[in-house]
């Protein structure tokens, strides 16, 4: 079987632990192959809800290997305590697989991420604070703790100690704060080591070998395509490679063999942090969609931004991505409102804009330009097929799916974990 990538098509928070949970019982292997703790996926079974932010969600589907890949970032402390809060709710947790070669957030990464942000004043970029980016910054300069470090002390000392040099007269001289002893990190990292040591793997092997054997992996990005570090709203991005092509660089398995790209959208759109949002709205219909959409972060808890369709990032994430199918997640949230704009393309300067600028200036100076489309006020959370919806839901989804350049496959239409609609088969 080949490898799927399944990736978020706007600034994240699109849905896609939904997506995955609905493909995990048919998969193999779900793999996540970017970024840490710095997102979050909310998954319903049934009456419970579990809010995921470094496991893959594939590790709530029974025979399913959940696997943390190399292209990512781990804390330990995070990672234990997620595997722990599930295991006390009765989720089989033993199958996880860790890369060798994924990289460790440590406390002076986490330290870092925080002052360096409240430096920046008025040029923050929104981080979370957890340490994502400096601990991919460490692997870029090539002074990063690797998993597999961890397992010989020695090694682990060479490199806090190298790393530390530097940091701690950062520290000290521009953020006035107090050095990080070499011991304490340490100590801190080792005490995880005979709990991690079983999950640790070649990953790549194991993965190209599951593929070789005909059986079916699931490629799950953190994030999503605007706040990829390359192709993302740059500065305004995560540290990562969150689109498909991430899926190959964070995982070791070639991009032959990865022949469907499924990328998640909402029915309108939401962003955390700062940088450019064309359409965001602040007026009641922004904060109707954030509060019939639940809209606040499931790792930070933060309000998120809301606005609606933008079809040229759509159009934007399908080919950078090579797309082949939409999810297209909350629908529902937009039930009751008599006409839906969606933006079709951008006036910059008076100009026409029909794509995504390339220019960050121009993004951030982009106005929406709007059409409306009629809305429906019956309710669709039992819908299950297509037809059942309205007829005005119905013509909203084929507009997007023709403004979007896919097809839009999947339909979500409730918060629970069968409030789907599937008019193709996402594995077929």
């Amino acid at each position: 079987m080949p490898a799927i990538v399944l990736i978020g098509a706007q600034w994240g928070d699109e849905g896609k632990g939904k997506a995955t949970d609905l493909l995990a019982g048919r998969v193999d292997y779900v793999v996540k192959f970017n970024g840490g703790n710095n997102a979050g996926h909310t998954v319903v079974i049934g009456d419970k809800k579990f809010a995921l932010h470094l496991l893959p969600s594939g590790i709530l589907s029974d025979g399913v290997v959940p696997v943390i890949a190399n292209g990512t970032v781990i804390d330990l402390e995070v990672l234990f305590h997620e595997l722990d809060a599930l295991g006390a709710r009765g989720v089989d947790v033993s199958r996880l697989r860790v890369s060798a070669n994924a990289h460790v957030i440590t406390q002076y990464h986490r330290t870092i991420d925080k002052v360096a942000e409240r430096f920046l004043g008025k040029r923050q970029i929104g981080t979370t604070g957890r340490g994502i980016g400096p601990t991919y910054a460490d692997k870029i300069n090539r002074v990063g703790i690797r998993i597999q470090d961890l397992f010989d002390e020695g090694i682990l000392r060479q490199k806090v100690e190298g790393a530390l040099d530097q940091k701690n007269h950062l520290l000290l001289k521009v953020y006035n704060r107090r050095a990080i002893g070499v011991d304490e990190v340490v100590a801190d990292l080792l005490q995880y080591v005979d709990r991690l040591r079983p999950m640790v793997a070649d990953t790549a092997l194991e993965l190209n070998t599951a593929l070789d054997e005909g059986r079916t992996v699931l490629f799950e990005g953190g994030q999503a395509t605007m706040h990829d570090v390359a192709p993302g709203t740059y500065p305004f991005v995560t540290s990562s490679t969150a689109t498909s092509g991430g899926a190959a660089t964070g995982s070791g398995v070639a991009p032959n063999r990865m022949e469907r790209v499924i990328a998640v959208a909402k029915a309108y759109t939401t962003r955390v942090g700062a940088g450019p949002f064309p359409t965001e709205l602040f007026d009641e219909s922004g904060e109707f969609l954030r509060s019939r959409g639940f809209e606040f972060g499931t790792t930070t808890g933060r309000p998120r931004r809301t606005g609606w369709f933008d079809a040229p990032i759509a159009r934007y994430a399908q080919r950078i991505n090579g797309v082949t199918d939409f999810v297209l997640t909350k629908l529902d949230v937009l039930t009751g409102l008599e006409r839906i704009p969606v933006c079709v393309a951008y006036d910059i300067d008076g100009r026409r804009v029909e794509e995504v600028p390339v220019s960050q200036s121009d993004f951030h100076h982009a106005t929406p330009i709007y059409e409306e489309l009629p809305g429906w006020s019956e309710d669709i959370t039992g819908a299950r097929r297509f037809e059942d919806l309205p007829g005005t839901a119905q013509d909203y989804v084929l507009a997007l799916e023709e403004m979007s350049r896919a097809s839009i496959s999947v339909i979500g239409v409730g918060p629970a974990r069968d409030g789907v609609i599937v008019r193709r088969d996402l594995l077929g």
